[in-house]
């Protein structure tokens, strides 16, 4: 890294005073490092990915964003397909990216770790989706994007409570949709390589990240980002119990072998309601809220340069969670 744009969101997550602070200790390291770094603050709610290209045309040759998931993926829409790298500096209430690229939380040991990392390129997903009565939009992603009950709970989540008291706002949200939320069935048509499937689901999650930390770890076994396909899993039942236990082998960082839910590699995935439904399911990415199906979720090969540890390094890191993932036992 030689020019580099930190951007930021200065009305969200933390205080402002807390914010500024871990911004300047950010640019403090790498400026310490003889990297030429300057803040940028977003001008207004989705503006981050259209200043991420002014400043890859300014000459920078990494954007770093500070952030949570939900920054990283506004970034990220200004990054593709360009020669500069993306990094993170973990800010948010949610940072499963930051996590699975193996960062610390301080920023300013996150920018001292990533004048390390190394620009690789890999593939991102990529959701088409309704929005109201528009036109079908897309947007790229890093994490996961998901249709159905966990995008039901991006719906129903108050921003302002999320933003006041962080992840345990998630918790509830998600407990109150787990026995509340009826679990409509719609259709899904995937392509694995081997031919089309077709499937009727209560829910899909499209997973690109092996290791989201805290509570969900491994929510999808078998994800990693030097993959050119999507890990999914498919919920192919309305069973409260089924992903109760799911998701208690998750929290247990046990193997989840429960019936009628399947892991399974795809390129793509096309959502769609069954004929006369008359339900919303809604469809998010990277812990966004997007829209409502129809909906295709598919693989972009080689869309980004992001900021990665090492080859050794990653290797490690991939080594060690498969050897938790075998000692754990199953569920």
């Amino acid at each position: 890294m030689r020019r580099v744009a930190l951007i930021y969101n200065p009305v969200s997550g933390r205080p402002h005073a807390q914010r500024a602070m871990l911004i300047a200790a950010a640019l403090a390291e790498l400026r310490r490092a003889g990297v030429e770094a300057d803040a940028v603050e977003t001008r207004a709610a989705g503006t981050a990915g259209e200043q991420a290209r002014e400043a890859v045309a300014r000459g920078c040759d990494a954007v770093l964003a500070c952030g949570g998931d939900g920054t990283v993926n506004e970034v990220l829409q200004g990054m593709i397909g360009t020669e500069a790298a993306l990094g993170v500096v973990p800010l948010g209430t949610a940072n499963a990216l930051a996590i699975d690229l193996g960062l610390p939380s301080q920023s300013a040991r996150a920018a001292r770790v990533l004048l390390t990392y190394e620009p690789v390129r890999i593939a991102v997903g990529q959701v088409s989706f309704c929005r109201g009565g528009s036109k079908p939009t897309s947007r790229y992603f890093t994490v996961a994007a998901g249709i159905g009950p966990d995008a039901h709970l991006m719906y129903h989540l108050n921003v302002q409570l999320k933003r006041r008291y962080g992840y345990p706002v998630y918790i509830a949200e998600a407990l109150r949709v787990w026995a509340t939320h009826s679990y409509p069935l719609f259709d899904v048509e995937l392509c694995n390589g081997s031919g089309i499937r077709r499937e009727r689901v209560s829910q899909v999650l499209a997973v690109r990240i092996g290791d989201f930390g805290g509570m969900l770890r491994r929510l999808a076994p078998g994800a990693e980002l030097s993959h050119d396909h999507l890990r999914l899993v498919l919920f192919k039942t309305r069973s409260r119990l089924r992903y109760l236990r799911y998701m208690t082998a998750i929290l247990f960082g046990r193997e989840p072998r429960v019936p009628d839910i399947e892991l399974l590699d795809a390129t793509t995935v096309e959502c769609r309601l069954p004929a006369g439904a008359a339900n919303r399911t809604y469809v998010e990415a990277d812990g966004e809220l997007l829209g409502t199906l129809p909906a295709k979720v598919e693989i972009v090969p080689g869309a980004v340069n992001l900021l990665m540890p090492p080859a050794s390094s990653r290797k490690r890191l991939v080594d060690d969670l498969a050897a938790k993932l075998k000692r754990s036992p199953e569920c």
